[in-house]
């Protein structure tokens, strides 16, 4: 596998910027190359999003997403903006608490519960984020487990590197039942 495109879509204010950084981190940490960036609209928060990361074990020639492997979305807007026109070779991940208008694909849709599953387990969508993160590195397969909590551990905010390393892992966990639903032939919406 040369190389996988990421791009993390959202509104201001999700943390999917940091969750990018920490998913290129985590692919420094296992010797690959890697590529980051990000951007966003003029409001800091509530404005679209977009964080882009290329992982690969060749040099990257160009640093930005140009054909994403995986999109994820943490919102309709940014669905709208970016997942709507995708082939069917990218895998798009939604947050299904977020994103309800999606057109229908037959073939790398995950529609999971992220903010949902953030909220229940500690209390706020704040480690929404990091859950995603969980599961666009567990379904790409790209770095393992063990390279994305290290990352996680060195990037979290003061004081909640321990809520953040299990929201990584809640989402890890999400993914691998995404892919084992999705492999055996089955719907994968949860």
């Amino acid at each position: 596998m040369a190389k996988q495109e990421f791009l993390l879509t959202g509104t201001g204010g999700q943390g999917l910027i940091l969750a990018a950084i920490m998913l290129a981190e985590a692919g420094i940490i296992a010797d690959q190359n890697v590529a980051q960036s990000q951007s966003y609209g003029p409001e800091a928060r509530g404005g679209a999003s977009r964080a882009e990361v290329i992982i690969g074990d060749e040099g990257i020639a160009y640093p930005k997403v140009e054909k994403p492997d995986f999109v994820l979305t943490l919102s309709q807007e940014a669905y709208k903006k970016y997942g709507l026109h995708l082939n069917e070779e990218a895998v798009l991940i939604v947050d299904n608490s977020q994103v309800t208008e999606v057109k229908p694909r037959s073939v790398n849709f995950y529609s999971l519960p992220i903010t949902k599953a953030a909220r229940t387990q500690f209390g706020s969508e704040q480690s929404a984020n990091v859950v995603a993160l969980g599961v666009v590195a567990s379904l790409s397969g790209r770095i393992p487990l063990e390279k994305v909590r290290q990352a996680v551990q060195q990037r979290a905010p003061k004081g909640t590197a321990e809520r953040n390393i299990k929201a990584l892992e809640l989402g890890w966990q999400m993914g691998l039942d995404a892919g084992k639903v999705m492999s055996s032939g089955g719907i994968n919406k949860f």
